[in-house]
């Protein structure tokens, strides 16, 4: 590494050195500001819950008061909201049993509700959002790093909700409230990880009911017996927005924050053996959208295997790996010259994906693993096969990664990808990691030296309570390139009750160039901060929470010019009735060197520009059958005028039928032209089941004039395999007035056999 990426590496280190050496900090519940609703405090001390063994499981039913298995164990209770009443004990009781047998652990769970016709749900998919729904959840940090954990979730209707958080479900800067991070393919939340377990719901008096049954080979865990972990419940009242935690919690913290989780004693692990292997075969037609293009049948067989080193390690193996029942992406219209961010939605990359992810989500990825079986523009490349092996040795975070493609004229040459990280996690949120990638070209197509590496360092250090420290330095290699071939960035910020504030400043040189990973821009300087505060007035027209902030981000080349400056005032006010509404005011600067074409003839010459806009964001209450959101901006744009607009609707019907419907409209008026783009994205989903629905995404793009549709059935059964029934369409509408079909329909099944149990 050169001087620059040596010293912020050097930085690092020291500040994890120093982390591990401190005493850890003090944590817990704060006392708040004055303008703070407070009723009775939470106990200070982090609560402690227990398990029983039992010889005879639970029956798994959704009933929990009745069934024997739960009689004598031990009753925890006692939630304390963080919204609407931050502080307060919850407006409604309720208690969680938990036991276990040789080979499973169990939670019954009682959610007692006076007002049982009050109860909202919304959706039975799998994996489907439970903010917006009466619903229960359960956060396990089974290593007790109090930074990674298993969350386990369901509503009345008894959806399987599963995810994976990492770093406190922190995508490299900081935790927020129901984020999703990329739809479930950052590092904080991995929502794609798909477990094998159960859970059975009902809605009887006193309330509504849920059990959940997790094997505990579907668990990671340290070696013995005796286990020790952390816990943390949460559970939504929908009507009355209320969010309720069994270890309290303040305000800004979410289910994610581990390190002032609970702790669950008392399990005995029995030795688990786990050997699971996935085999799948699909059959697929398609004509291509070429006029007098035959119809093409093809079919494929393929496997994946998952097998347990030891409780802590798992090996994953794939052959002739296929995601015909992932969704396709979703249209995106760019109106500047840096690249767009598609998120990873293929399961086998998603599986610990917070492991491996380094760098700035959606900016600067070390590791991006859309790199691995697809090209630049979305076209898949075969993957022969490939080999991951993830988990802890010690208190050490391992992660290994090889996989290889195959050539495909035209497209891409055969090449193997490689990954090898470690990372260590120590007191009071800190940790520190390291990252190496290998690209290298392979086949007869291959000539020459062809190669790509990088290699970073990244930590973060926990300071008090609320503060954190974090960053990452790293370099690549590129044949024929020998210098400017670094990136570093430092963030600091500081989450209170009242305050959010952040820092950051980054550089990423000329020469920088990832190829396993994603950089939005290269050659720059980048500097942000943020400053917000949180108000909760005393009966102020029903308003929860207001909060006001202003942020500002800048981009400059290394000669000092500046390339791009956003600077945002804004206010957030949110109802207790769910509503919200923002209003911000916006002024941008943006220097051209060269001219860009931002749409068909259309040309943006070289030279700086200073604007200001106005933007309205607005939604009504979510969990209604009928919400609807509006985001509005207008302004200046590259010295000339521009208005955003995108509206949309979503209507559903009980937790089986849901649709949206969202127009984005652009319309833009320069100096070089005018011109106007739409992109209108409809969804429908009809549940038999929660694991049996139907769903399609109808999009259409006017900049690229194409019109597609993704109609997919899902039969789901362990773990996320079973039988998926695929129907795409794209018409390119330019060809001709209706444009030239190009169709296809995948029927795949898969199927989940655990070769030890």
């Amino acid at each position: 590494m050169n001087g620059k990426t040596g010293i912020a590496t050097t930085f690092f280190a020291a500040l994890l050195l120093l982390a591990h050496s401190l005493p850890a900090l003090p944590g817990g519940p704060q006392k708040s500001a004055p303008d703070d609703r407070r009723g009775p405090a939470p106990p200070a001390e982090r609560p402690v819950a227990r398990a029983l063994k039992v010889e005879r499981p639970p029956v798994l039913d959704g009933e929990v008061l009745e069934d024997p298995a739960y009689r004598d164990a031990p009753v925890i209770e006692g939630f304390w909201q963080t919204r609407p009443d931050e502080g307060r004990p919850a407006s409604e009781r309720t208690e969680v049993r938990i036991v276990y047998t040789d080979d499973t652990l169990f939670f019954g769970v009682v959610c007692y509700d006076r007002d049982p016709a009050g109860i909202i749900v919304t959706d039975s998919r799998r994996d489907s959002s439970l903010d917006e729904t009466d619903s229960f959840q359960i956060i396990l940090d089974t290593y007790r790093d109090h930074q990674n954990g298993f969350i386990f979730g369901t509503n009345p209707a008894g959806i399987e909700y599963d995810a994976q958080v990492s770093n406190e479900g922190q995508s490299g800067e900081r935790a927020q409230a129901g984020m999703r991070m990329q739809s479930g393919s950052g590092a904080g939340l991995n929502l794609n990880w798909d477990a094998s377990w159960l859970v059975r719901a009902r809605i009887a008096p006193p309330g509504w009911s849920a059990e959940f049954a997790i094997p505990f080979r579907t668990l990671r865990y340290p070696r013995g017996r005796n286990q020790t972990w952390g816990v943390n419940f949460q559970r939504n009242i929908r009507r009355r927005k209320e969010v309720a935690f069994w270890a309290p919690l303040a305000r800004q913290f979410n289910l994610y924050r581990l390190s002032e989780a609970g702790t669950l004693e008392s399990i005995e692990v029995a030795q688990q053996r786990n050997l699971k292997v996935i085999p799948y075969g699909l059959g697929r037609v398609r004509r291509a959208g070429i006029r007098g293009s035959d119809v093409a049948w093809t079919g494929e067989l393929g496997a994946d295997a998952k097998f347990s080193v030891t409780p802590a390690l798992t090996l994953d193996l794939t052959y002739n790996t296929d995601f015909a029942q992932v969704e396709v992406d979703e249209y995106q219209i760019n109106l500047d010259r840096f690249n767009l961010f598609y998120p990873e939605k293929r399961p086998f990359f998603l599986e610990n994906a917070g492991l491996f992810s380094v760098g700035s989500s959606g900016q600067t990825e070390i590791f991006f693993s859309r790199r691995i079986g697809l090209a630049a523009d979305g076209t898949g490349i075969p993957i022969l096969g490939g080999a991951r092996l993830s988990g802890k040795i010690g208190r050490i975070n391992v992660g290994l990664l090889n996989m290889q493609t195959e050539e495909v004229a035209g497209v891409a040459p055969a090449n193997n990808f490689t990954v090898v990280r470690a990372s260590r996690e120590f007191r009071n949120r800190s940790a520190l990691g390291a990252i190496f990638t290998n690209r290298q070209g392979s086949g007869s197509a291959v000539s020459g030296d062809d190669y790509n590496r990088a290699y970073a360092v990244d930590g973060r250090l926990g300071i008090g309570t609320y503060g954190l420290i974090s960053g990452f330095a790293a370099r690549t290699a590129t044949p024929a390139v020998s210098s400017d071939q670094y990136a570093f960035k430092i963030n600091s910020a500081y989450d209170s009750p009242r305050w959010d504030l952040a820092a950051e400043y980054a550089e990423v040189a000329d020469d920088f160039n990832p190829e396993m990973g994603f950089l939005a821009r290269k050659g720059y300087r980048y500097m942000q901060a943020r400053i917000l505060r949180r108000y909760r007035p005393a009966g102020l027209l029903g308003i929860l929470e207001f909060r006001p902030h202003v942020s500002y981000r800048g981009y400059w080349d290394f000669k000092g010019f500046q390339e791009s400056g956003f600077f945002h005032i804004d206010n957030h006010t949110e109802w207790k009735n769910g509503y919200e509404l923002h209003t911000a005011v916006n002024f941008t600067e943006e220097g051209l060197k060269e001219p860009f074409e931002i749409y068909p003839g259309v040309i943006v010459p070289p030279g700086i520009y200073r604007h200001a806009e106005a933007q309205i964001v607005f939604h009504t209450n979510q969990a209604q059958w009928l919400s609807f959101t509006s985001w509005l901006q207008a302004g200046g744009f590259f010295g000339g005028r521009r208005v955003s607009w995108e509206p949309a609707l979503s209507l559903r019907k009980g937790e089986t039928f849901s649709s949206s419907l969202a127009w984005g409209i652009n319309s833009i008026d320069l100096p070089g032209g005018e011109f106007q783009t739409n992109l209108i994205r409809m969804r429908l989903s009809y549940s038999f089941t929660p694991r049996v629905f139907v769903q399609s995404l109808a999009q259409y793009n006017d900049r690229a004039d194409q019109w597609s549709l993704n109609l997919r059935f899902n039969w789901i059964q362990a773990a996320n395999t079973g039988l998926f029934v695929v129907y795409n369409e794209i018409r390119d509408l330019h060809a001709t007035a209706l444009g030239i079909p190009d169709r296809s329909l995948t029927v795949k099944f898969s199927r989940l056999v655990d070769l030890f149990n």
